[in-house]
């Protein structure tokens, strides 16, 4: 897959929400809680873990296989690559998720930032995942591919080669590109004073550049 799992990798050509624009969300879960006896239930606010955990298993239920997953966003991300939960929240909280059925489907992408927290965004994404999902329970199976040809994730473009965006030689080695990656991901990257169309321009350069020395 192309798509980075840490920063946020928006998908080219998806509107973004402004800061201003953004809203409280209403999502919740439910937490059972038992003592001498009794049960009962409190509502407890999301999670990052909870909204990665309702994404999963809702493509699960799709058939897509979590090797085929990535949930990228701009919190740092734990060892199996899905953001943590023990990290304060981004200044930008979008959430984009990226998939493929198998190995040979076209990749596909769904992005949510209208919300205020990245947990919002993740589970409205899961949200729009099981509404969809009842469409193919109900018989609407040709419904639903139609739609998610939509969901289509095209890779960000560049007007200018690998080896200028990433500021080194075009023979340089994979250590040398991770590394200028690196360098120029601090600096590029809207936490950092960057901007999202800087970090898509740079994500596909070290795309490109990876793919050319590999060759």
């Amino acid at each position: 897959m192309s798509a980075e799992a840490y920063p946020l990798y928006w998908p080219e050509g998806w509107k973004r929400t402004s800061n201003a624009e953004r809203k409280n969300a209403q999502f919740s879960r439910r937490e059972t809680n038992y003592r001498d006896g009794h049960s009962w239930s409190t509502k407890k606010w999301l999670t990052v873990f909870d909204g990665v955990k309702r994404i999963q298993e809702s493509l699960e239920r799709m058939g897509v296989h979590r090797n085929d997953l990535i949930i990228s966003t701009n919190v740092p991300t734990r060892l199996d690559g899905t953001p943590r939960s023990d990290r304060k929240e981004p200044d930008d909280p979008g959430a984009a998720v990226y998939w493929r059925n198998d190995g040979n489907a076209p990749m596909r992408c769904m992005a949510v930032d209208r919300y205020t927290t990245v947990a919002d965004n993740l589970a409205a994404i899961a949200a729009t995942l099981e509404a969809m999902r009842a469409i193919e329970r109900h018989g609407g199976a040709e419904i639903l591919d139609r739609t998610f040809r939509g969901f289509a994730a095209l890779p960000a473009s560049t007007s200018r080669a690998w080896w200028e965006v990433l500021g080194i030689n075009r023979d340089a080695s994979p250590g040398e590109i991770d590394a200028s990656y690196r360098h120029a991901a601090r600096l590029k990257h809207p936490d950092a004073g960057g901007s999202n169309d800087a970090m898509a321009e740079l994500n596909m350069a070290r795309q490109q550049a990876l793919a050319e020395v590999s060759a």
